[in-house]
Parts: C-alpha cells; sequence; structure tokens
C-alpha cells in the first residue's frame, strides 16, 4: 500500500498540492503549510500530478 506524505520541513505553503488533490491535501493557515488529510490516497493520477508540480519535491508516495 502506498502511503502519501508531505515533509513539513520542506514545504513553502504554495498550495499546489491542495488546488490539485483537495481530498488527499489541505492547507494549515497557522503555519502557512500544506499537510496531508487522507494518507492513503486517492486519485492517483492526482497524486502523481501533485507531486510534479511541487516546487520544492516534498510530497512522496511510498510503499508502506
Amino acid at each position: 500500500m502506498k502511503t502519501v506524505n508531505i515533509d513539513q520541513d520542506e514545504c513553502i505553503g504554495c498550495e499546489t498540492c491542495v488546488e490539485l488533490c483537495p481530498e488527499v491535501f489541505a492547507f494549515n493557515a497557522a503555519i502557512n503549510k500544506a499537510y496531508v488529510i487522507t494518507p492513503q490516497g486517492g486519485d492517483q493520477a492526482c497524486i502523481e500530478e501533485a507531486i510534479a508540480s511541487c516546487p520544492v519535491s516534498c510530497i512522496t508516495n511510498d510503499e508502506t
């Protein structure tokens, strides 16, 4: 099974992942970072697009 993760130390808060996959990612305005709300993922194409679009490459979708 794959698990979606965001490296909070690397996230710059651009919200691209949230805009692309709101069913998997959300934004915490208090810390200006995105976070994962559905670690087990969702639409794989959407997740892959979010990974490819992240300007700091802080999203992973690894086998667990």
